[in-house]
């Protein structure tokens, strides 16, 4: 009979540890990205005033357009300048590679890692970290969706981009994942890409497979 009262005991308690558990884990993401709009708004903001950056617009508007803002923008610290003269079309494809962070938060000094195709400090001698990206037609896929890497700022980074170039692209969140973000950044995220391009090619040439 005691033991019949423990195990009615632990059956009443058990659930309440995973509502705690669960509350925790919940919490704590909230503390992560509290004021999160707010951070990345100032911290972009910070980039836009510092004259060391690169400013480029944005490939889907016109700079004479009288509606263009500094969100219309992406912002460049070339790390590599490249010595390529070609820059790649939307029909061209390219050996690249790259890592998107978040910027700064409580957990993550350096900005949380949601997506990257190299491992440690980059290095041009280790190939297999590179990815072909065969039509990388930005935006837009094939059947109109909207592709989960090239963002518009990706895209506008990638044609302007030179082989053998190397760059860290900061993109406000309204050229990025927008106000709702997706399964892995939140909503009003501004993401900082480490970004370098090995090789472009036209149609109908080839390259190698990169193994």
């Amino acid at each position: 009979m005691k033991n019949l009262k423990y195990i009615w005991l632990a059956l009443i308690l058990f659930p309440l540890v995973g509502m705690v558990s669960s509350c925790s884990e919940e919490e704590t993401e909230e503390a992560e990205f509290a004021n999160w709009q707010q951070k990345n708004e100032a911290y972009f903001n910070q980039v836009v005033s510092d004259s060391k950056y690169q400013k480029i617009l944005t490939y889907t508007k016109d700079a004479t357009n009288s509606s263009v803002s500094n969100a219309d923008y992406i912002y460049v610290d070339v790390l590599e300048e490249g010595s390529g003269t070609q820059t790649p079309l939307y029909t061209d494809s390219i050996f690249y590679t790259y890592r998107g962070r978040l910027i700064p938060s409580k957990s993550y000094a350096n900005g949380f890692v949601f997506d990257q195709s190299f491992l440690g400090d980059f290095d041009w001698s280790k190939s297999a970290m590179l990815k072909a990206c065969v039509s990388w037609n930005p935006v837009k896929t094939s059947t109109g969706t909207v592709n989960t890497l090239f963002t518009e700022g990706f895209c506008t980074a990638l044609q302007h981009m030179k082989k053998g170039s190397r760059w860290l692209v900061y993109i406000p969140y309204q050229l990025g994942y927008g106000e709702t973000g997706s399964s892995s950044i939140p909503g009003y995220s501004t993401l900082v890409f480490e970004i370098a391009i090995a090789d472009i090619w036209h149609p109908g040439e080839s390259r190698p497979a990169f193994k």
